[in-house]
């Protein structure tokens, strides 16, 4: 199935691997294959994560503190989001609004 990042998505998981590899470098790069690895096992499996309602799946990262929020749609998995487990939590849910417009009208499976 084909992945899309929200560019605030992409930007946080940016901003991870900036963090990660200033700290130690390498781990950055951890970081990068581990993200990739967990958006392998979603393409593969997308109902395979936990949901969170709205139409909103989460899927936890092993060796760090980050989930990756995404919501699966008709032909894609959407990325909404690459969030650390405890810092500001629920902050994404902004983001189901922009979910709400790219769907149409009818059938629109994300509520708030």
């Amino acid at each position: 199935m084909k992945i899309e990042f929200l560019p605030e998505a992409e930007e946080e998981f940016r901003e991870a691997v900036r963090y990660y590899e200033t700290e130690a470098p390498g781990v950055g790069i951890t970081f990068i294959t581990t993200v990739r690895r967990a958006v392998g096992l979603i393409a593969e499996n997308p109902y395979a994560a936990a949901s969170l309602g709205s139409g909103i799946r989460k899927k936890v990262l092993t060796h760090f503190p980050y989930n990756i929020l995404y919501a699966v749609e008709q032909d894609q998995v959407l990325i909404v989001a690459v969030a650390h487990q405890k810092r500001r939590p629920r902050y994404w849910r902004a983001r189901i609004k922009l979910l709400k417009e790219r769907k149409s009208p009818s059938g629109s499976e994300y509520e708030e």
